[in-house]
């Protein structure tokens, strides 16, 4: 009986201790932020939301967070693939650094970027003499999305390969399916379920990124100024409610992807 006690008393004290993180850096936050937003009533949020220079900064990043993330689909459903499916010289070596994105803090590979975009490097030198310049433009603040949510397709995408019955493919080709067909009517459905959870991670994780694209964006208003970038700006300029009304926003949005995130893999698993 008392060993029951004790243990409903640890239970208890988890459970509590949980709930108390999540309330103190998650909700408290978040009802910070929306509050912070509301300060001066709903009239004062449109009027941030729909000033010309936040709703372009909004559209712009969605708009680049959306190639990015059509990017690592694409790159990421291939990587996984090649790292699942074959064996070659330095294969653990390369899957242990697909998560070098999640370790990396933003801004080095901001710097990283800037290094490897700038006009002094291989790379510029090549793109002008093409007549066109990567860094302070749309392509640099793609690249720096791509590489901070390089992860979350092929994370993905991996377990589901893993998973997958290798004897519905050797039926397939027993009934005379070429490789491409197998791979489009018996592989890449079984794949979709974690393409587009990966994808949706992505997308959301490129809509808030900050520290990769400050340092090559150009962060040209209305041309090159991402949202994060804008939210940072309007801190320096002492406006809190318009910061905090596009942040708004864009929590709105993560929100709603998480959700869909969290519904396609409860669509997976049957639960």
């Amino acid at each position: 009986m008392t060993n029951m006690l004790q243990n409903r008393w640890w239970s208890w004290g988890f459970r509590s201790a949980i709930l108390l993180y999540f309330i103190l850096l998650i909700v408290f936050p978040i009802i910070g932020i929306y509050g912070q937003s509301l300060t001066n009533g709903w009239a004062a949020l449109v009027d941030n939301l729909t000033e010309p220079i936040a709703w372009k900064s909004v559209l712009l990043t969605a708009k680049l967070a959306l190639f990015a993330t059509i990017i690592n689909i694409l790159i990421g459903t291939m990587a996984g693939w090649v790292l699942i499916r074959y064996r070659f010289p330095g294969r653990s070596l390369l899957n242990s650094m697909v998560d070098l994105p999640f370790a990396l803090p933003t801004a080095v590979v901001g710097l990283m970027m800037l290094l490897l975009l700038g006009p002094r490097s291989e790379v510029g030198h090549w793109a002008d003499s093409l007549g066109f310049t990567i860094l302070f433009h749309e392509p640099a603040i793609v690249v720096a999305m791509v590489f901070v949510t390089f992860p979350f397709v092929i994370r993905a995408v991996q377990p589901l390969l893993e998973e997958m019955d290798a004897s519905e493919e050797e039926a397939a080709y027993t009934l005379g399916a070429s490789r491409a067909k197998t791979f489009f009517r018996v592989i890449l459905p079984a794949m979709v379920p974690g393409i587009m959870s990966g994808a949706m991670l992505a997308f959301s994780r490129a809509l808030a990124e900050f520290g990769a694209v400050v340092l090559v964006a150009g962060n040209i208003p209305g041309r090159t100024l991402v949202a994060s970038v804008y939210i940072y700006g309007q801190i320096e300029s002492d406006n809190p409610a318009g910061a905090a009304a596009v942040s708004v926003l864009l929590l709105t949005f993560s929100f709603l992807v998480l959700w869909l995130v969290s519904y396609v893999q409860s669509r997976r698993t049957g639960r």
